[in-house]
C-alpha cells in the first residue's frame, strides 16, 4: 500500500532544517540492539555519534569512510541508552516484495560540515 503524502509544508519551515554532508570515521555495532549501527561522524567543525537502524538493509562497515546527508539540528535522542545526535538520511523503497533502504550519499568529494540545500 503506497504511504499517504505528508502535509504541505511552508518553504520557512523547509529552512528550519540543517541539512549537512558529514564523513563516517567510524562504525559499530550498538551494543544493546541487533539492528542499529552507532557511526562517529565527521561534521567538518564538530564530531558527533549518530545511531541507525541499518543492519538489516546494508553491510554497516560499508560505510566507513563514506560521505552520507545527515539533519544537524535535531534534538538529539537516546536510542537503547546511547544518544544519537544527527540523522542519517535515506531512500526507502519496496523491490521483489522487500524493503530495500539506501542511504544518502554524495557522487563527489564533497568536505564534511558542507550545506545541502
Amino acid at each position: 500500500m503506497p504511504e499517504q503524502p505528508k502535509p504541505i509544508i511552508r518553504f520557512d519551515d523547509f529552512l528550519k532544517l540543517d541539512i549537512r554532508v558529514a564523513k563516517v570515521t567510524k562504525v559499530s555495532d550498538h551494543p544493546n540492539a541487533d539492528k542499529l549501527v552507532v557511526m562517529d561522524i565527521d561534521l567538518g567543525t564538530e564530531q558527533r555519534q549518530a545511531i541507525a537502524a541499518l543492519k538489516p538493509y546494508c553491510q554497516p562497515q560499508s560505510l566507513l569512510g563514506k560521505n552520507i546527508v545527515v539533519v544537524t539540528n535535531l534534538e538529539p535522542r537516546k536510542m537503547r541508552g546511547l544518544q544519537s545526535a544527527a540523522m542519517l538520511l535515506a531512500a526507502t523503497f519496496q523491490a521483489e516484495g522487500q524493503e530495500k533502504v539506501v542511504v544518502l550519499t554524495t557522487d563527489a568529494d564533497v568536505p564534511p560540515g558542507a550545506v545541502v540545500s
